[in-house]
């Protein structure tokens, strides 16, 4: 089996508790079994992490980026302005999905339309909800 990681940023471990009009109300353990499940019957290999504090991310980016590991990335806030995740993102040599439970480009705050991860991403799947995941594990098992 094709290890792959999900790594979530910032807020998202508050998941079903956070602004459930906007994400839902899936918690972030929900999400981790669900992609866990989703990878298993796809042939992945799936670990789910969450954490917010960008240096931890950017270990993770970095291990993957070494081990050659595919990741879906919710890099959350981070995503549109952590010039050191772009960079994290930059030295990635297995496929990068990029995933969004919203659609930024459809939020009114004008600084989520941009994303520091997205030349980097294969695909971005945004505004599906929790469902996004699986359509991006799917991409990465194509691949």
């Amino acid at each position: 089996m094709t290890k792959a990681l999900v790594l979530n940023g910032p807020n998202l471990g508050r998941l079903g508790r956070r602004q459930p009009e906007i994400y839902g109300s899936t918690t972030h353990a929900e999400l981790a079994e669900l992609c866990v499940g989703w990878g298993r019957e796809l042939g992945l290999d799936v670990e789910v992490r969450q954490t917010n504090h960008e240096g931890e991310m950017l270990d993770w980016l970095n291990a993957a980026a070494d081990d050659a590991t595919p990741v879906v990335l919710n890099a959350a806030a981070w995503t549109h302005y952590s010039y050191a995740i772009y960079d994290a993102c930059a030295q990635l040599v297995a496929p990068l999905v990029e995933v969004h439970i919203s659609n930024p480009h459809q939020r009114p705050e004008e600084f989520r339309h941009t994303s520091v991860v997205t030349p980097y991403a294969i695909e971005v799947i945004a505004g599906h909800g929790i469902d996004g995941y699986r359509l991006a594990l799917e991409r990465l098992a194509r691949r």
